[in-house]
């Protein structure tokens, strides 16, 4: 079952326990943005491709909370998604198909 968190230091903790990095998606990031936030896994191979680019935490934490976000992830595995804060309420509400 998926958790779902905002705690920074939970979310670094997970990531690097997985091999994990922050990243931005490519084409959204650049001087004067961060772009779209999320965790790569170098060393999985459905992150071998080149749409992700490497950030720093402190990058990745600045537009997440910016963008008011919230990390869904399963403890034992590498799942996770990013998802807005709103949309985790409405979750929290049994709103299971909500997304943004």
């Amino acid at each position: 079952m998926a958790e779902a968190t905002t705690d920074h230091d939970t979310i670094r903790k997970w990531a690097e326990g997985k091999g994990g990095k922050p990243a931005a998606v490519s084409r959204t990031h650049g001087d004067d943005s961060v772009g779209i936030v999320r965790i790569m896994f170098p060393d999985a191979d459905q992150s071998k491709h080149g749409a992700l680019t490497e950030i720093s935490w402190d990058e990745f934490f600045a537009q997440f909370e910016d963008a008011e976000l919230a990390l869904l992830y399963e403890p034992t595995s590498m799942f996770s998604k990013i998802v807005g804060r709103d949309t985790l309420e409405k979750r929290e509400h049994g709103e299971n198909h909500a997304s943004r």
